[in-house]
């Protein structure tokens, strides 16, 4: 259940037109991959996941945004 949210999520993320929605999307995506890591039995992988991969990667990305157009241009 949890690769098939992965799949939907990724696919999603790829066709968003906003970039915030595309952030908060990998942001997901990178919290359901700790979760996938945690029920593998990898605890310190997951939380490695949670702390950089939504964590850090997201609040980057969102420093980022401020410096960048939000919306794709057509």
């Amino acid at each position: 259940m949890l690769l098939l949210f992965l799949l939907i999520i990724a696919v999603a993320a790829l066709w968003v037109k906003d970039l915030l929605a595309a952030i908060v999307l990998m942001g997901a995506y990178s919290f359901i991959m700790a979760n996938v890591w945690l029920q593998m039995g990898s605890c310190d992988v997951a939380f490695t996941e949670a702390a950089v991969g939504a964590g850090a990667s997201t609040a980057l990305m969102m420093a980022c945004l401020s410096r960048v157009p939000r919306w794709e241009k057509k």
